[in-house]
């Protein structure tokens, strides 16, 4: 056991260690926020108060070692939300972490498996997540949010867009945007304890939003954002697939490119063919 707890331990100084490493040329200083339910880590570089905000969210980070076992530290090997995060050239970028991840534990005693596997997506994951972007937002007083998430980091979006009313737009990249499909297509155990972004769509359907997939994705596959995007109503909401690109491909590389695909929504006349 001791073992096991040092080997965790190097493990998440080199996962720290590559995040600064990600951050710090785009200007994106790290802090702790703390919240209700979590003291969350977070990166931000905050330049301009009359700008919106660009707010990224973590995906789900190394929360399962194989399909039976699970992690005992979900902070994420590559961070891509981090990554994509560092490639956004606006003033006012934040990111979030995942509860969990990057933040001591000692930190957070509330931390444990079940909020990195089932209870990933859980009410009281979403409202910590929530009271995170509100502090974010208090920076620049007035201005609209840009939400992104990255893979699970895509629900949380999407729940979190479900109770704001300052959400300009979202994007998500290979986003879990149906969890019971998704688990159903995985043959893997549903979550009764977690919210399903779907169930939501109504909810944010006036938001425009842009959701990208790859291509050649298996781990979250194209037909999860066009359900999604279906789910909507698909006046404002487009599923887009990225040709070349694998869950865990190179996305940095590519967000700027896709950032400029601006979300927008159809007027009613176009949507019905008029």
């Amino acid at each position: 056991m001791l073992l096991v707890t040092l080997l965790s331990g190097c493990a998440g100084l080199e996962r720290n260690a590559h995040a600064d490493a990600l951050a710090a040329p785009a200007g994106l200083q790290r802090e702790l926020i703390e919240t209700d339910g979590f003291v969350l880590t977070a990166f931000a570089r905050i330049s301009r108060r009359g700008a919106p905000l660009d707010l990224y969210i973590e995906g789900d980070g190394l929360a399962w070692l194989s399909r039976s076992e699970p992690s005992l530290d979900p902070t994420p090997r590559e961070a891509t939300g981090l990554a994509l995060a560092a490639a956004d050239p606006a003033p006012n970028v934040a990111y979030l972490a995942r509860p969990c991840q990057f933040t001591p534990m000692a930190m957070s005693p509330r931390c444990g498996i079940p909020y990195w596997t089932g209870k990933r997506f859980a009410p009281d994951v979403v409202a910590s997540m929530n009271q995170a972007v509100s502090r974010m937002a208090a920076r620049v007083p007035g201005q609209r949010i840009n939400l992104v998430g990255y893979s699970g980091g895509g629900a949380l979006a999407i729940l979190i867009a479900a109770r704001r009313t300052d959400i300009a737009f979202i994007r998500t990249v290979a986003g879990n945007l149906d969890d019971e499909f998704l688990n159903q297509i995985h043959h893997v155990s549903p979550m009764p304890e977690s919210q399903n972004p779907i169930d939501f769509a109504a909810r944010v359907a006036t938001i425009p939003q842009i959701h990208f997939s790859g291509a050649d994705d298996t781990v979250v596959p194209p037909v999860v954002a066009q359900r999604f995007a279906g789910a909507t109503g698909g006046r404002c909401a487009r599923a887009v697939t990225v040709p070349g690109l694998a869950h865990a491909s190179d996305w940095s590389s590519r967000w700027p490119a896709l950032l400029a695909i601006a979300p927008a929504c159809s007027s009613p006349q176009h949507q019905d063919g008029k």
